[in-house]
């Protein structure tokens, strides 16, 4: 078979073809359905007389387009690796964490391989607490990967910055291949070119100035010292279409692209040629990665083609979006997965919740573990339409998640921090137990927990009773309800029964209320109000038993402004409950108070 001059690429046409024809050269062994459409005019034999290397690596554009890359047949599912490749400039987006969920799912429902690879080229924001700060995210979500920092593997290294000689070494490649020349032009060369394809309403592409230079030429620039860039030779005409796994048929048309630079004028190569370059060196077979990505593989596809690398499969993945539909940011709040973590959420709502956003496995479930979600995952059901974030889910769903855990294991948690942060004296033991299951209902993050303990313990008494929600309860007899509750705590007939825990409760409320003349709403409510400070909460039996235990034990930290049951009753005795039926209470603050 015929090659191109240079390569050893096979030729996969030697037939002269009529310009008006559109040829497809089709490269059915490539793993993306990957196809390059072309115009061609120029005989093979007389092609191939053009692609010896000069100075400035020379080759007719139509030699390049009749040359394809040569594959082997797609690998099957044991030899799928994929990668994500964050880049440690800021902190890890709940965007970036999908893409690199969705990664890990792929290749361990497939058998495969989950690589970390980390692109720091840009070293003048790159910083290596941004690298450990996206590593961590990482592996507190679960997402643990085969090879990459801190793992090695047999493809590394496995930052960019370490791999600058295997970028150098392929440029020269494709410099002596003629696939890449050296342009010289200045930076106010190539801005007049922009202004003149804006006048003339054109894309803003190269126009070629140093495409065709001679070997004499360029040996004159070079011998003055002239700094240059490496330019990709793009062919004129044409098409490149690729079979995006998420969005089916994606092509472009290759005259709106010029000729790109990979390597700057400092020796330092561009993005594309690295991503090309690592992928095919770390044989990455499915390249999933978000949509904004989709344009940079024109360029990606040209170099895998011109160094004969095989093409990856590609998935597109949506944008996640904001609830106005825009591009989610940090003005919607909170977006990167530190932020979550800090803010409480678990690695297992915030896992379960991003793969939510664009894909689901048909049935109305939406409840799933990782190792579920790995048994479920198909690249085929993720939606090319955008995803909108939305924070309450979230939460709800992190509340799903934390009342599925083992009740010790979440009481552990809530009660270290509420010792840790002031609340209790105690870390465990009854009242930490009994406070969880009374308050476990209004907890979706740990960090909830701290709120919904010092909203019980509170006793906003004058707040609640100068409310207009109040009005209808003190007009039903609150003070009448007060006088008899006071009654009740001076004989002993309330903490006797507080002191036989629920059943003597019920006993002395159903015997209350009968005194009273009292059941239902008109009994419970006005006591809440008394014994609580509120008018509404949890279970009042409940609350009023943990109160008195809690009081009694001295579990409440002293910095907590909490009233024992001995304390509320005096603060009762102190009202003057006709001020409150002229809007004008006696006393205007109370300690415990919020």
């Amino acid at each position: 078979m015929a090659s191109l001059a240079g390569t050893g690429t096979p030729l996969l046409r030697a037939r002269v073809i009529p310009l008006q024809e559109i040829a497809v050269v089709p490269i059915p062994m490539l793993r993306s359905s990957f196809y390059l459409l072309y115009n061609y005019n120029k005989d093979i034999s007389s092609s191939k007389k053009n692609c010896g290397y000069p100075g400035n690596g020379r080759l007719t554009r139509r030699c390049l387009s009749m040359s394809a890359a040569h594959a082997g047949s797609p690998p099957g599912d044991s030899q799928v690796r994929v990668r994500f490749a964050p880049s440690p400039t800021g902190n890890l987006h709940v965007g970036g964490a999908r893409t690199a969920l969705f990664n890990y799912l792929f290749a361990r429902s497939k058998g495969g391989k989950f690589i970390i690879r980390i692109e720091d080229t840009d070293l003048d924001r790159s910083t290596k607490e941004s690298e450990e700060a996206v590593l961590r995210d990482l592996s507190w979500l679960g997402l643990e990967w085969d090879e990459g920092p801190g793992v090695g593997g047999n493809y590394g290294p496995y930052r960019q910055s370490e791999r600058n000689s295997l970028y150098k070494h392929y440029a020269e490649k494709l410099l002596q291949s003629g696939h890449v020349y050296r342009c010289f032009c200045s930076n106010e060369e190539l801005e007049k070119m922009k202004e003149i394809a804006k006048l003339k309403q054109l894309p803003p592409v190269y126009t070629g100035k140093w495409a065709n230079a001679t070997d004499e030429e360029v040996q004159e620039e070079l011998s003055k010292g002239k700094p240059y860039t490496c330019r990709f030779r793009v062919p004129k005409e044409g098409k490149l279409k690729i079979n995006d796994l998420i969005r089916g048929e994606v092509s472009w048309n290759l005259d709106t692209l010029g000729d790109f630079v990979i390597m700057r004028s400092n020796g330092q190569p561009v993005y594309n040629f690295c991503v090309t370059v690592d992928d095919a060196s770390m044989a990455i077979s499915h390249v999933i990665r978000a949509e904004e990505h989709l344009p940079n593989t024109l360029r990606q596809a040209l170099i895998y083609k011109a160094l004969g690398f095989s093409m990856p499969y590609f998935a597109h993945v949506s944008l996640i979006l904001a609830p106005d539909r825009s591009k989610l940011s940090k003005r919607h709040g909170a977006t990167s997965v530190g932020q979550f973590r800090e803010m409480g959420y678990l690695p297992q709502a915030m896992v379960n919740y991003l793969a939510l956003l664009g894909w689901g496995d048909g049935s109305e479930n939406e409840f799933f573990t990782l190792e579920q979600l790995v048994q479920k995952f198909t690249i085929e059901r993720v939606n090319k339409s955008g995803a909108i974030f939305d924070v309450t889910k979230l939460r709800w769903m992190n509340g799903l998640h934390l009342r599925s855990l083992p009740t010790g294991e979440v009481i552990k948690l809530i009660g270290e921090r509420w010792k840790s942060n002031g609340i209790l004296t105690e870390s465990e033991g009854l009242i930490v137990e009994e406070a969880f299951h009374l308050l476990k209902d209004g907890i979706d993050l740990i960090t909830d927990s701290d709120k919904v303990l010092s909203s019980l313990l509170s006793y906003p008494l004058y707040a609640t009773l100068t409310s207009a929600e109040c009005k209808s309860v003190i007009d039903d007899g609150l003070p009448d309800v007060a006088a008899s509750l006071l009654a009740a705590f001076d004989g002993g007939e309330l903490l006797g029964a507080l002191e036989e825990g629920q059943s003597g409760w019920q006993k002395w409320v159903k015997s209350f209320g009968k005194s009273l003349k009292r059941k239902g709403k008109s009994l419970f409510m006005p006591l809440r109000v008394l014994l609580t400070g509120k008018l509404h909460g949890p279970d009042m039996g409940s609350t009023v038993l943990l109160l008195y235990k809690a009081g009694k034990a001295g579990a409440v930290a002293s910095q907590v402004e909490f009233l024992t049951l001995d304390q509320r009753c005096n603060l009762l005795r102190e009202i003057e409950w006709t001020s409150f039926q002229r809007d004008q209470p006696v006393l205007q603050s109370a300690t415990g108070v919020p």
